[in-house]
C-alpha cells in the first residue's frame, strides 16, 4: 500500500537527481542543443518569495520537454553576487561581503533545489568568484587595448592603430573616438612623449577614461547609473543623489549604436522591450549647426532634425553642465547664472525632462549671431536641456517645440512664425500650403527640401553638416565601492596602464573598514600595499555590477576552464543562449550593455555570435494578495469582515501565514505580535473572515509568501503547477494560497490513476480503449503547442480535463499512464519520476521520449445523438458517421427506452439531423 506522501517523494527524487547528475551538460555534437537561461538572482537575505521562482519554473518546463524531445539540454544557474547591498550590510556590521553573499547564496540553493529545478549545479557560477572576475578582468583589458574602426565597422586591436599614427599620423583614421581628438602626422606622433601618445590613446580606446558628470551619491559614497537614481534619490535607500563632475572610467558603447538598433531587428524578443532599445539609442537624423558667440572665438554648435525651421530661431539654450555657460555669461549675469546651475545641474535627468511644467531658466547674457541671417539672438541656460544629448544646446524654435514656446512665453522672448505645419497650433499662420516663407534661399520649399537645401548651405559655407545622432551616451563603468571587481589598472605618471594578464585575477584586498578614505578615495585607498611591485598606484575604483553580467552567459558553457573564458569549441556548439526569461526592468542596463560586449567579442574574433540571446520573454510579476483585519478604533478589539459595517474600524495589515482560506488563525495572531496578546474578536459564524486586496508582495504588507512554506504543505509539484495556473507568464497575477487546494487534489487524482481503492499500485497491461487513446492524445496535442509557443497555463488545464475523462472511464492501462505522466514531468517532475519508475522504469524519466500526437485517435468514428420523442429528449445513443438515416431511424425505434415514452402509439415520423439531433413524433 502506497499513499502519495509528498515530501518523502520529492527529497528522494532530488537526491536521485545530484547523485546521478542527472542534468549534466557536456558538448555533444551527435545531438542538436537548446540552452535555456534564467537571469541569475541577486542573493539577498530575505531569500526567495513565491514571485520569484515564476520565470525559473517556466524555462525548467521548456528544458524539460526539449530534453525530452532528444535535445542536449544547458540549463545553468549562478548569482549576481557583486553589489550594494551586502556591502551596506558589511559598513553596518564589520562582517566582509564575502561572508554574507556566501550564507546567502547557501539559502538561495537550498530553496531552488527543493523545487526541483534541472539545473546542471556543476556549472555554477558566480560573479564574486576570483575565477570568475578574472575573466571579467580579462574582457576589460581587451576593451581597453582596442578601438573602433569605422571604415571596416568594428573594434581592432589598438596596437594596429599605433601603426598606422607611426607611419601615417591619424589623418586618414576614420574612429570612434574624443570630439576634441586632435589631427597630427606620424612626424608628430613620433616626437610625442610617452604621456602625450598615452593620453592621445585614451581618446579612442572602447575603455577609456574621462571627467563626466555623474550621479553622486554621497550616503552610499559612490556614483550610480541613471537605471539606479529615481527622482534625484537612490533606488536602494532612497538617499540624495547630486550631479557632479568627476573622473570615470567609461566604455565607448556610442561606438556600437547602429549596430545594436539593427541587432533588434534579428531577435525574437518582445517588441516594448525592443522598443525601449531603440529609444534609448535614439537615432535622429539631421544635422549640426555652428552659432558663432558674439564677441568671443567660440562657436555654439547644437544638433537639430528640422533645419526648415532655422529660421524660427529666436534664442539658444544651454545646459546647466555645459562648459560653454562660464565662458558666456557676463559679469552683471555671474552670480544669478552661478545660483541656477547649482540647483539645476543636481535634479537628475529623468526629473528634469519629465517636469513640463515648471519652466526655469536664466539668461547668461551673451549673444550668439544666427548662421544665416546674422542676427544677434541672446543665449539662455535652462535645465530642460541635457548635456548629455546632442550638444547640451539647442536652438529655440518657439512656434514649433512646445518646451521652447513655454519658454519664450514665460521669459518674454520673440516667436517667430514660420508655417503653418508646426506643432504649436496657437502660432500657426495662414500660409501658402505649409511652405517656409520670408526665409531667404529656403522660400518656397517644402519642409523636406528646405532641410535638403540647408545642409547643403551649411557645408558650402563651413558653418555645419549632416549628421546622425544618438541619445545614448558612453556607459560610467566604475563604483567607488569595495565590492566589485578590481580594475586591473596601474597608473604611471598619471596615466593608466594595464597589468600583465599573468597577474590575474587581482584579487580584491582586505580593508579595515568598507567606507572611503578620510581624504575621500573609494574603500580600496584604505588597503595595504596597493600598488603594483614597482611602486605604482593600482585604480582604486571597482566595476559596476553590469559587469559579470554582460558574458556570463559564456562561461556556462565552460565554466571551469582556466585557460580561456569559454573554449572555441564549447562555444561554437552551445553558440548563444536559445531561450532567456527575465524582467523587462533590465531593457537598457544589462540587456543592452550585454549586446554590446558580445557584439565587440564577436569583432575581436572570440566568440561566433554578436547576439547573445535569440528569445527573450518577460515574465510578469506575482502580486501579493493581503489580507486585513479590521480593529475597533480606540479598543484591542476586532471585527470580521462583515460586520464592519456596524463599527467604526481601521484596516490593519496581517501578516497573510496566519491566514487561511481568509479565515484568521486567532492563536498565531495573538502571538504574532505582543500587543495582539489579549485581542478581542467579533465573530462571524465562530470564525474571524478578514478582507483582501491585491497589492505588490512586500515584507511592508506582511505578504510575503515563502515558497518553503509551500513545498513543505503541498509540494514542489503543486507549486510549480500552480504558478503556471494562475496565468499568462508575461502577465502581472495575484497570488491566492486559497486556490492552490485545487492543484494539489489534482495530483492526488493522478496518483490515484495508478493505485486502487486500498491505495496499492494496480496498472494494467491490457490494450486502451478509443475513448482512452482519444483523451491522452488530445492532451499531448494540446502540450505540445501550449509548450512551444510558452503558453503553460492552459496545458495545466488541459491535464486536469484528461486525468478526470481518465478517472471517469476508470483508465489503468500502463500504455496511457505511461505517455500521460511523461507529458505532465516538466511541470511536476517528482509525482512523475515515482511513478514512472512504479511503472518498472529503471532509468530516469528525463531519459524518457516526448510521445507523438497521432491524429488518428482524434478522428471521430460515431457521433452521440440526443433522441427526442415529440421535441422532449428522452435519450442518448451513438451511431456511427456513416450510417445511413434509415438505419439510424431503426435503431431509434426499436429502443425500449424510445418505445416506452411512444406509449405503444405509431410514428407520424423520424426527424434525423446528421450529428445533432434525432426528434420521433407521435
Amino acid at each position: 500500500m502506497a499513499d502519495y506522501n509528498v515530501n518523502e517523494i520529492e527529497k528522494k527524487w532530488q537526491q536521485y537527481w545530484e547523485e546521478n547528475s542527472s542534468y549534466k551538460a557536456e558538448v555533444n555534437p551527435d545531438k542538436p542543443k537548446f540552452y535555456a537561461l534564467d537571469m541569475f538572482p541577486y542573493p539577498s537575505g530575505a531569500g526567495l518569495h513565491v514571485g520569484h521562482p515564476l520565470g525559473y519554473i517556466a524555462s525548467d518546463i521548456v528544458s524539460r520537454y526539449k530534453r525530452l524531445q532528444g535535445f542536449n539540454v544547458l540549463h545553468p544557474m549562478g548569482f549576481d553576487a557583486f553589489g550594494l547591498p551586502a556591502e551596506q550590510y558589511a559598513i553596518q556590521t564589520g562582517q566582509h561581503p564575502a561572508i554574507t553573499t556566501e550564507e546567502n547564496i547557501k539559502r538561495y540553493k537550498e530553496q531552488l533545489k527543493n523545487i526541483g529545478f534541472s539545473f546542471d549545479w556543476e556549472k555554477e557560477v558566480r560573479t564574486s568568484d576570483p575565477k570568475f572576475y578574472k575573466w571579467t578582468q580579462w574582457i576589460f583589458m581587451q576593451l581597453f587595448d582596442s578601438w573602433y574602426n569605422k571604415k571596416n565597422d568594428k573594434a581592432e586591436p589598438i596596437s594596429k592603430l599605433i601603426e598606422t599614427f607611426t607611419t601615417s599620423g591619424n589623418e586618414a583614421v576614420e574612429a570612434e573616438c574624443d570630439e576634441d581628438t586632435p589631427n597630427f602626422s606620424a612626424e608628430e606622433w613620433n616626437e610625442f612623449s610617452e604621456k602625450e601618445q598615452q593620453e592621445i590613446l585614451l581618446k579612442y580606446r572602447l575603455a577609456y577614461l574621462a571627467n563626466t558628470t555623474v550621479n553622486w551619491c554621497p550616503e552610499l559614497g559612490t556614483v550610480l547609473s541613471n537605471d539606479e537614481v529615481k527622482d534625484g534619490f537612490s533606488e536602494r535607500g532612497g538617499h540624495p543623489v547630486e550631479r557632479k563632475n568627476m573622473m570615470q572610467w567609461m566604455m565607448r558603447i556610442t561606438a556600437y549604436a547602429e549596430r545594436l538598433l539593427q541587432g533588434l531587428e534579428k531577435i525574437d524578443w518582445p517588441e516594448p522591450l525592443k522598443e525601449m532599445q531603440r529609444n534609448w539609442i535614439g537615432k535622429s537624423v539631421g544635422a549640426e549647426v555652428d552659432f558663432k558667440v558674439v564677441g568671443h572665438d567660440e562657436k555654439i554648435s547644437v544638433f537639430t532634425t528640422r533645419l526648415d525651421t532655422i529660421y524660427g530661431v529666436s534664442f539658444l539654450v544651454l545646459a546647466p553642465e555645459s562648459e560653454l555657460v562660464e565662458q558666456l555669461t557676463t559679469s552683471e549675469q555671474s552670480q544669478e547664472v552661478k545660483d541656477y546651475v547649482e540647483v539645476a545641474k543636481n535634479r537628475s535627468e529623468r526629473e528634469r525632462m519629465m517636469d513640463v511644467k515648471h519652466v526655469t531658466g536664466v539668461f547668461t547674457g551673451g549673444y550668439v549671431e544666427h548662421p544665416f541671417s546674422g542676427e544677434k539672438l541672446p543665449v539662455w541656460v535652462a535645465d530642460y536641456v541635457l548635456a548629455g544629448y546632442g550638444t547640451g544646446a539647442v536652438m529655440a524654435v518657439p512656434a514649433g517645440d512646445q518646451r521652447d514656446y513655454d519658454f519664450a512665453k514665460k521669459f518674454d522672448l520673440p516667436i517667430i512664425k514660420i508655417n503653418d505645419d508646426m506643432e504649436i497650433e496657437e502660432q500657426a499662420d495662414a500660409t501658402r500650403d505649409g511652405k517656409i516663407i520670408n526665409s531667404d534661399f529656403l522660400d518656397g520649399l517644402t519642409p523636406d527640401e528646405a532641410i535638403k537645401k540647408g545642409v547643403e548651405e551649411l557645408e558650402k559655407r563651413n558653418i555645419g553638416e549632416a549628421k546622425v545622432n544618438y541619445r545614448m551616451r558612453d556607459a560610467i563603468f566604475t563604483r567607488q565601492r569595495y565590492w566589485g571587481e578590481p580594475l586591473p589598472v596601474y597608473f604611471k605618471d598619471d596615466m593608466p596602464y594595464l597589468m600583465d594578464e599573468q597577474e590575474l585575477p587581482l584579487v580584491l584586498p582586505e580593508v579595515d573598514k568598507y567606507l572611503p578614505t578620510e581624504d575621500g578615495a573609494p574603500p580600496l585607498g584604505r588597503a595595504k600595499d596597493w600598488q603594483t611591485e614597482q611602486g605604482h598606484a593600482i585604480e582604486m575604483s571597482t566595476m559596476p555590477g553590469w559587469a559579470g553580467s554582460s558574458w556570463y552567459f559564456f562561461r556556462y558553457m565552460d565554466a571551469h576552464n582556466e585557460e580561456r573564458f569559454v573554449s572555441k569549441e564549447a562555444q561554437e556548439y552551445w553558440e548563444n543562449v536559445d531561450l532567456y526569461i527575465g524582467g523587462s526592468e533590465h531593457a537598457t542596463g544589462h540587456l543592452l550593455y550585454s549586446r554590446f560586449w558580445v557584439k565587440f567579442l564577436f569583432d575581436m574574433g572570440l566568440v561566433t555570435v554578436d547576439e547573445p540571446f535569440k528569445k527573450l520573454i518577460n515574465q510578469g510579476m506575482i502580486q501579493g494578495r493581503s489580507n486585513f483585519v479590521y480593529r475597533v478604533k480606540n479598543t484591542n478589539k476586532y471585527v470580521s469582515y462583515n460586520l464592519i459595517k456596524d463599527y467604526e474600524t481601521t484596516p490593519l495589515h496581517v501578516d497573510v501565514n496566519i491566514v487561511y482560506n481568509d479565515e484568521l488563525n486567532l492563536d498565531k495572531f495573538k502571538a504574532w505580535r505582543a500587543e495582539n496578546a489579549d485581542a478581542e474578536f467579533i465573530l462571524e459564524d465562530g470564525k474571524y473572515i478578514c478582507g483582501h486586496d491585491v497589492e505588490k508582495m512586500s515584507k511592508r504588507y506582511f505578504n510575503v509568501v515563502n515558497p518553503d512554506d509551500i513545498v513543505n504543505r503541498y509540494g514542489a509539484d503543486t507549486l510549480r503547477l500552480y504558478e503556471m495556473f494562475l496565468g499568462p507568464l508575461e502577465q502581472f497575477k495575484p497570488w491566492n494560497t486559497n486556490g492552490i487546494d485545487g492543484v494539489f487534489k489534482f495530483l492526488r487524482k493522478v496518483w490515484n490513476l495508478f493505485h486502487d481503492d486500498k491505495g496499492n499500485f494496480f496498472v494494467s497491461q491490457e490494450a486502451p480503449t478509443k475513448a482512452e487513446l482519444k483523451a491522452l492524445h488530445k492532451t499531448i496535442k494540446k502540450a505540445t503547442e501550449d509548450i512551444e509557443r510558452y503558453s503553460f497555463n492552459t496545458s495545466v488545464s488541459e491535464f486536469m480535463i484528461c486525468v478526470n475523462e481518465l478517472t471517469a472511464l476508470k483508465c489503468n492501462k500502463a500504455a496511457i499512464l505511461s505517455d500521460l505522466i511523461i507529458i505532465i514531468s516538466p511541470y511536476a517532475p517528482h509525482i512523475a519520476e515515482e511513478l514512472w519508475h512504479k511503472l518498472g522504469n529503471v532509468t530516469s524519466i528525463t531519459e524518457a521520449t516526448f510521445p507523438k500526437f497521432d491524429e488518428s485517435h482524434l478522428v471521430e468514428s460515431e457521433h452521440e445523438y440526443p433522441v427526442s420523442v415529440n421535441g422532449k429528449m428522452r435519450a442518448k445513443m451513438s451511431f456511427p458517421l456513416d450510417m445511413p438515416k434509415e438505419d439510424i431511424e431503426k435503431q431509434v425505434l426499436a429502443s425500449e427506452t424510445i418505445q416506452k415514452w411512444m406509449e405503444g402509439k405509431d410514428p407520424k415520423k423520424v426527424i434525423v439531423v446528421p450529428k445533432k439531433i434525432v426528434n420521433v413524433v407521435v
